[in-house]
């Protein structure tokens, strides 16, 4: 407050300075609350034939016009040449307005001067604003079978729209996508309830209040827009996922950094179910926008592995043993051939890389790839085929201690044969089909959907 009055103050000292009027005219308005005056037209011309008889007729027709309107019934006028004053007091700035509007409207009137005073007593104030509430009432009251009708139409739309919205077969002849299908009767719904809202309004008679209410909502929706966005965009990459499913359920898929069989994808996210598993849940936004790498979609996989054999070894000979032992071993596919690659020449061996094919209906990838590896071991051990391994200097202390040998164990034929089973792994997939069992959530992977 203290600077406020500082400022006026600075304002009233400068005032001789500007010596201009219309600046104190501005400031006393401003500090009296009266509106100012509207400046008289430097085109009206004034005539030069004014006289005592056109002023009564001047004061005449404002003193008929003022008897007619309640609020302007106390205000006293006084025309001299074509000049009107106007004295008295009036319940508002509104009032003031309307009289010198009125005046300077009446044909012979070169200027008014506005001598009115704003009644602001208290009890005035408060006779007025009842008398304003008791005209709403009376006005709503007579309104109020019209507000009913409005109502009742609103409401009928508003639940037809509803009954239709979950007549989810109708829909899903539209799109068989059951996310698709349920947002078109989002849809449908939202355009029963503006159409709704159009009608009440029409009977109202106030449709343009509509168009405010649209851009309130748009204003809103901007808002909450920029406040859900990663939500939103969950949202439309759940849509366009639905549309065009990248895998499959039970599908072994690699997104980005995580690896795990599909479980299910639903609105927000796509859930997988890892070799381990676990659980993970990654959202749709960076499912939509990630490399995926499909494991499943073509049953036939390749492996890979790689072998080091001695320089001095006949690599041709290797080669020809490693890839017959992958020929003869159950699991690993005639076609396409298996093959096996000299990868690199190192300072003491050479590295041989060793590839093969597997139909992953039929058997585990992993353990055709454990059991190619332990069977091109073996073959090389007994064709003499030596893999060098790492050269480590050792110093013995003269103080040893004699380990004791243990007695190597054989492994059961039991045993053997469990180790070698090759045959597929279901434990992963019957997990996800128990999790779809138990879950409430509506699944978008459908095998109507058009597949990438």
């Amino acid at each position: 407050m203290k600077h406020i009055r500082l400022l006026l103050i600075t304002c009233l000292l400068c005032l001789p300075v500007l010596n201009t009027s219309a600046h104190a005219d501005e400031l006393t308005n401003l500090l009296t609350g009266k509106t100012a005056d509207t400046a008289a037209s430097t085109d009206k011309v004034i005539s030069t034939g004014a006289s005592t008889q056109s002023d009564k007729k001047i004061r005449q027709r404002l003193q008929s016009i003022f008897s007619e309107l309640d609020a302007l019934k106390t205000v006293s006028i006084s025309v001299n040449n074509g000049v009107v004053t106007l004295d008295g007091e009036v319940d508002s700035s509104a009032t003031e307005s309307k009289a010198l509007q009125f005046a300077r409207q009446v044909e012979g009137v070169v200027e008014v001067e506005n001598n009115l005073s704003i009644n602001r007593s208290l009890g005035k104030r408060l006779q007025n604003t009842g008398n304003k509430l008791l005209v709403m009432g009376q006005q709503t009251i007579a309104a109020l079978p019209l507000l009913l009708l409005a109502l009742l139409v609103f409401l009928l739309f508003w639940l037809l729209g509803g009954w239709i919205s979950r007549r989810q077969s109708l829909f899903r002849r539209i799109s068989p996508n059951y996310f698709i299908a349920n947002l078109l009767g989002q849809i449908t719904h939202l355009l029963f309830i503006m159409l709704g809202l159009v009608l009440a309004l029409n009977l109202l008679d106030a449709t343009a209040l509509l168009g405010t209410i649209l851009g309130a909502a748009g204003i809103v929706g901007l808002a909450v827009g920029f406040a859900v966005r990663d939500t939103v965009e969950n949202y439309i990459a759940s849509i366009l996922l639905s549309v065009r499913n990248p895998f499959e359920v039970n599908d072994l898929v690699k997104i980005d950094s995580f690896e795990g069989n599909v479980a299910s994808l639903n609105s927000r996210a796509t859930i997988l179910i890892s070799p381990d598993g676990n659980h993970i849940r990654i959202p749709n936004a960076t499912v939509f926008k990630a490399i995926i790498t499909n494991f499943t979609r073509n049953p036939e996989r390749r492996f890979q592995f790689d072998v080091g054999v001695d320089t001095g070894q006949n690599l041709l000979a290797a080669q020809t043993l490693a890839m017959e032992t992958l020929q003869s071993m159950p699991g690993v596919l005639e076609e396409p051939k298996p093959l096996v690659l000299i990868e690199a020449l190192g300072d003491s061996n050479v590295q041989l890389r060793i590839f093969g094919w597997v139909d992953q209906r039929q058997h585990n990838f992993g353990k055709v790839r454990s059991e190619a590896i332990r069977g091109v071991k073996q073959a090389f051990d007994r064709a003499g085929i030596v893999m060098p391994e790492p050269i480590y200097n050792l110093r013995i202390n003269q103080q040893t201690e004699t380990a004791p040998t243990e007695t190597p164990q054989v492994a059961s034929a039991e045993d053997r044969r469990e180790v070698q089973d090759v045959s597929a792994d279901h434990t992963i997939e019957d997990k996800v089909r128990q999790e779809q069992s138990q879950s409430d959530s509506t699944n978008l992977l459908t095998p109507q959907a058009p597949k990438e």
